[in-house]
């Protein structure tokens, strides 16, 4: 099992973070063309704890290797099932989320968290556990799971790159609602 783990700050507010994080594969994050669909499966609040727990399905086009394409039988297309917790009395965004396709021969992990640092500031936690299944063969284990966390990394850099595109996005179009919506309030006045 392999190990990545990645830290940044938005300079962006809780409230938005979490906001955006919902429409964080939308057409505004040109980083996030992969992703040919989000579907939710479940939504509910816990009464108890006021926590909002979301299930949701996200399928990505990835590049595969033609000849691995041909010797494991898979396609372009790969499944992830995105598990996320919304604590608005702790103020946290927990996303577990875990591969379906290829679940038999390698296992990932994801965890991400947000948590304010200040009213302005935002933390991005995020580890993923990797864990190639193929037996025996330590050296092929050893590689996948290496070229999985470089996949990682690289894909760490261009996650924030276009999530910063979807906040910047976001506060400007309710910068321009709060605006439409005060010019309304005005002329009803």
């Amino acid at each position: 099992m392999k190990v990545f783990s990645n830290t940044c700050t938005f300079d962006y507010s809780w409230e938005e973070v979490s906001t955006a994080n919902w429409q964080k594969y939308c057409p505004w994050n040109e980083k996030s063309t992969h992703v040919t669909a989000v579907d939710t499966l479940s939504r509910e609040v816990d009464a108890a704890t006021g926590i909002l727990r979301t299930e949701r399905l996200i399928t990505c086009k990835q590049s595969v290797p033609d000849w691995l394409k041909s010797l494991i039988g898979c396609t372009d297309t790969s499944q992830v099932l995105e598990t996320s917790y919304v604590n608005p009395t702790e103020k946290t965004v927990t996303m577990v989320s875990q591969n379906i396709t290829w679940a038999n021969l390698v296992r990932v992990q994801e965890t991400v968290v947000y948590r304010p640092l200040s009213a302005g500031q935002t933390q991005f936690d995020q580890s993923a556990r990797i864990t190639a299944l193929c037996g025996g063969w330590q050296k092929i284990k050893n590689s996948i799971e290496d070229s999985l966390v470089t996949r990682f990394r690289e894909n760490a850099l261009k996650g924030k790159e276009g999530f910063e595109c979807v906040l910047e996005m976001s506060r400007r179009v309710f910068a321009e609602e709060r605006e439409r919506e005060r010019l309304q309030l005005q002329m009803l006045a």
